[in-house]
């Protein structure tokens, strides 16, 4: 990097992607997000084909969230102890084999869903393996200076990726059910391959000789996460509102009785928050935050959960095609915002177990949304489920405020550093 006067310069967006391995990592990263993306709209739309009830969307939610919780401290750990590209790369694998697996049921034109569930949970385990591995590893081929620009294009790239994917499904699904889960395989196959190319930078800081694997040494995420109010407080405020605006799980169910389209607009109508998210990305990898960093974060999750308020009040495809965009970009500057606090807080050499930890919290609470928004809507009605959804999200971003006012008043990113993760002396 360039320096004057000691400063060091931060490299433009374009000076980050001629790097050949931040190209290596968004290629294989896009690739990898669109077969996961692309299987879980079509996963869902086949079993409510099936079974025509919402409570079957409540339950592979609910499969697919419960290895996450289950693994979180030996994933965590292995992420920080062992190479992350080879943990990242024998996930992948896993999760390829349980779409070729979705592909050849599918060929024999089931009745039964059981199998599509048990696929689901083996596809879980694999992904609490390969999560907390890939997403520390734009930290490790960042240029200098570049990481809040670098985690911009990463989300960019899983947002490109969420609308192509369903953008595909309907269109494919319509072709043959089996098809979208060929591409799914070829998706993650191609990917993995990529993956393994990578070269690092930087690695985590090498366990020392003393520290060997022991439960404490697991639970450290845990602790850490509970002792930084910055960090707890960001992946609190996600939690919950992702939690209660789980409304994208019920896209099938509102396609098909609520706005009354068919497979292709159902595709589309899964596209429109990948269309939203990856119009935010892109501007913020153009602009990204630089003041009032907490500020807008608490806002944005607002905004989601208004837009949820109106995807469940409207019976307009055109609406609800805006309000999924709408709350899609605003979910975006949430992600880019935590995607960004979270390795500038956290010491490299807990990184891994911190992000295993945020995958329970976060990436697999959007399954556990899912879970809730299925039963409510089971139980409760469709409506009711997404409009109380919104109105909690909206109540959970005050309460926020109030809870955490380190996290509130985060101006700029230049401000973080590495945390201790010790608790405040008394």
């Amino acid at each position: 990097m360039n320096e004057t006067l000691g400063v060091t310069s931060v490299p433009s967006g374009r000076e980050v992607l001629a790097d050949r391995d931040v190209r290596i990592l968004l290629g294989s990263y896009t690739l990898i997000s669109l077969g996961v993306a692309l299987q879980a709209a079509v996963l869902g739309k086949q079993i409510f084909d099936i079974t025509g009830r919402s409570i079957d969307l409540a339950w592979l939610g609910l499969a697919e969230f419960a290895p996450a919780p289950v693994l979180v401290l030996l994933t965590g750990s292995l992420a920080d102890r062992f190479n992350r590209k080879k943990i990242a790369g024998l996930g992948l694998t896993g999760e390829f084999l349980c779409a070729v697996g979705l592909m050849l049921y599918s060929l024999s034109n089931p009745t039964a869903v059981w199998p599509f569930f048990a696929i689901a949970i083996t596809f879980g385990v694999f992904r609490a393996f390969t999560n907390p591995s890939i997403r520390a590893l734009p930290q490790m081929v960042a240029p200098d200076g570049a990481l809040p620009r670098v985690i911009a294009l990463f989300s960019a790239t899983w947002t490109g990726a969420i609308i192509v994917g369903p953008a595909l499904s309907g269109w494919l699904y319509s072709i043959d059910t089996w098809v979208p889960y060929a591409v799914v395989s070829t998706a993650i196959f191609v990917g993995l391959v990529w993956l393994l190319s990578l070269r690092f930078k930087r690695g985590p800081i090498a366990p020392t000789v003393d520290d060997k694997p022991t439960l404490r040494s697991a639970v450290e995420g845990l602790r850490f996460i509970r002792h930084t109010p910055i960090v707890l407080g960001a992946i609190t405020l996600d939690l919950f509102a992702v939690l209660f605006g789980g409304a994208v799980a019920l896209l099938p169910v509102i396609a098909k009785d609520r706005l009354h389209v068919g497979d292709v607009a159902y595709g589309w109508l899964r596209a429109a928050g990948g269309m939203g998210a990856a119009s935010m990305a892109i501007f913020l990898s153009i602009r990204p935050l630089r003041r009032y960093v907490g500020r807008m974060l608490l806002f944005a999750v607002g905004v989601f959960g208004a837009a949820t308020i109106v995807l469940g009040l409207t019976h307009s495809y055109v609406v609800a095609f805006l309000a999924l965009i709408t709350l899609a970009g605003a979910d975006m500057v949430s992600v880019f915002v935590r995607g960004s606090l979270i390795p500038l807080v956290t010491p490299g050499e807990k990184l891994g177990r911190v992000f295993a930890v945020e995958n329970v919290f976060i990436g697999a609470s959007n399954e556990l949304g899912a879970f809730e928004s299925g039963m409510a809507a089971q139980y409760l009605g469709l409506p009711f489920a997404v409009i109380g959804g919104g109105i909690a999200t909206i109540a959970i971003v005050g309460l926020c405020a109030v809870v955490f006012p380190p996290l509130r008043d985060i101006d700029k990113f230049e401000d973080l550093e590495p945390a201790s993760g010790e608790p405040a002396p008394s």
